[in-house]
């Protein structure tokens, strides 16, 4: 008899996964007063809830973003100015897990998301994005430096921490490309060997040590006069310079290994048993191979590539990012955002490398607006939402400015000319709410185009008026159509409309109320009455799923009087103590121990 065994995977567990509320999808209103520029581009900057901005973009965004970038709080306690960053490890967990399963959704097959984090929350961020994710499409983990140790910040009980970490994943890592992208590096010394001669057939190269190549035309008989006469230092900068401007004729000697190719391995047999001539293996869709005692003459040239419009000294790009400044960068986009704003380089590098013109790019922890800022400087559309009244006051701004031709960060390197533009938007109240006697109702701030634009939205529909036909308010299909009034629904009214529908539509009305009579009484139409159709399918009159934490105790004192908010009962408050003790049952860390 066989065993049966339960397939199990390993999972990130915590205290309350699995009990993710059912978010409404809110529609989105534009603000005109922050609109700017050209209206026709596509460019969004969302004001409210990050989660459930999420949830209002999914039904038209799905499977639409090229790239995500985001840069969460990273629930070190130290906060933000603009965010309560101090959230207990759990909470923190349950916010990123909810987001994460909707930004996954928004991602074309080929896209990528990258998550910014430090060491608090990188271990555990990993194997929860191996779960949403799935393990197999994670992609690297990229470790960016972003200071270097001076003084108080060395006092420390281990060494200094300089890096923080970009975890990468793609939608499906079959799907997506990567082009090896270069950046800049410093001359290696290890091509030291000169041609001075390369015009001249490669069997009569005359090749001479780079640096006594370069004393001898600079007058001096020898390296080490050159050394003392220039300086040492300044002698090697003036090299490398050289080296540069001439580098089809420098090069340094490489080992060739035995999966080089047959004809080339046994050139370089051949070589080492005729020293000093030079052997070439001509090939037809690469360059030339050059072999001289029994190993190939590696040309700097070919590490010269163009970087933002300069030919210079190249590298692969690694995932080991120690090139991009933190210093300095307190004025990009003439904006203050004091320990929270990246480099436009930083963002920039993400989007290059997994992006072309046009995509779409969405940071829904848009902060400052960096993302936003370097993805219209780039040429992609973007998407960016952030709660805080900084949408207003930093982000709003600094997009205006990079419309205007602001050019700060990236703008030189990117030939920023200023143009386009982007809307405004703010997520629409609470379709319902309660009265005064705890009764569900809708919402008094509700017209009726935004009553028939979220009804739409919650029953999958695109909210597209007809210009003509006034009960075709938005559409599922070529002929699914829905209609939405506050009216009391007579049979009149219906036997009118089913008059003007074609062979094949099909309707859904959605009303307060109706006469009995109407109910079934065509069958291509469909009643439903609001708000009773909409009661248990998702959380109503919440605006806020960012889970901060009010009043962090400063004391140990178990009797304080400090409280937590519970997130999914507003109305709840929990002690300090009560949320201790149910953490340590479950042996999970806490801030306030």
């Amino acid at each position: 008899m066989s065993k049966q065994h339960t397939l199990q995977k390993l999972e990130l567990t915590w205290i309350g996964k699995g009990d993710e509320p059912k978010l409404e999808p809110r529609i989105l209103i534009e603000n005109p007063e922050y609109s700017y520029g050209d209206p026709h581009t596509g460019n969004m900057l969302i004001h409210g809830d990050n989660l459930l901005a999420l949830k209002a973009l999914e039904q038209e965004f799905t499977g639409k973003v090229k790239c995500i970038y985001i840069d969460p709080p990273f629930n070190t306690g130290a906060a933000f100015e603009h965010y309560d960053d101090g959230i207990e490890h759990s909470l923190w967990l349950r916010l990123m897990y909810q987001r994460l399963q909707v930004l996954k959704k928004l991602l074309t097959k080929d896209g990528v998301i990258y998550v910014h984090i430090d060491d608090k929350e990188m271990a555990y961020l990993r194997i929860m994005m191996d779960e949403i994710f799935e393990r197999k499409n994670f992609l690297n983990m990229i470790v960016v430096k972003t200071s270097d140790p001076s003084g108080h910040k060395v006092v420390n009980p281990s060494p200094y921490s300089q890096t923080e970490y970009i975890l990468m994943y793609a939608f499906d890592r079959y799907y997506y490309k990567y082009e090896i992208q270069y950046v800049s590096t410093e001359y290696d010394s290890m091509y030291n060997k000169f041609v001075v001669n390369k015009e001249s057939e490669y069997c009569n190269w005359k090749i001479e040590n780079i640096n006594e190549y370069f004393a001898k035309i600079k007058g001096y008989d020898c390296v080490k006069t050159a050394k003392e006469k220039i300086g040492k230092l300044d002698f090697e900068k003036e090299v490398s310079v050289f080296a540069e401007k001439n580098a089809s004729k420098v090069f340094q000697s490489t080992a060739i290994s035995n999966a080089a190719g047959r004809a080339i391995v046994e050139l370089r047999d051949k070589s080492k048993n005729d020293p000093d001539v030079i052997y070439r293996y001509e090939r037809e869709c690469y360059d030339d191979v050059y072999i001289l005692n029994g190993r190939q003459m590696y040309f700097l040239e070919s590490k010269i590539k163009e970087i933002d419009g300069i030919l210079q000294i190249s590298k692969p790009l690694t995932n080991l990012w120690t090139d991009i400044p933190y210093n300095g960068i307190a004025n990009e986009g003439y904006v203050i955002f004091k320990n929270g704003k990246k480099p436009e380089k930083l963002i920039r590098r993400c989007i290059e490398i997994s992006t072309e013109k046009g995509d779409l790019v969405l940071d829904s922890f848009l902060g400052s607006g960096t993302t936003a800022a370097v993805a219209h400087k780039m040429g992609r559309r973007w998407i960016g939402v952030e709660l805080g009244e900084h949408a207003k006051t930093h982000c709003y701004p600094r997009l205006k400015q990079v419309v205007d031709g602001e050019q700060g960060g990236i703008s030189k390197a990117v030939n920023w000319k200023g143009g386009g533009g982007f809307k405004f938007y703010t997520l629409a109240p609470s379709l319902l709410n309660q009265d005064k006697f705890g009764n569900w109702v809708i919402s008094k701030e509700y017209n009726p185009s935004m009553l028939a634009a979220a009804m739409a939205k919650q029953e999958g529909f695109s909210y597209r008026p007809d210009d003509h036909t006034y009960w075709k308010q938005g559409r599922s299909s070529e002929q699914d159509y829905i209609y939405v009034t506050t009216q009391f629904l007579t049979v009149e009214t219906l036997e009118s409309i089913h008059d003007e529908m074609k062979p094949g539509e099909s309707l859904l009305i959605c009303c307060k109320s109706f006469q009995q009579e109407c109910r079934s009484r065509f069958g291509n139409i469909t009643i439903k009455k609001i708000p009773q159709m909409l009661l248990g399918r998702c959380e109503f009159g919440k605006d806020d799923y960012s889970l901060n934490i009010v009043n962090l105790p400063t004391d140990e004192d178990n009797t304080t009087e400090t409280v937590i908010f519970d997130d999914s009962f507003p109305d709840t408050k929990v002690s300090v103590q009560e949320i201790r003790d149910e953490l340590k049952k479950n042996n999970e860390p806490t801030l306030f121990d």
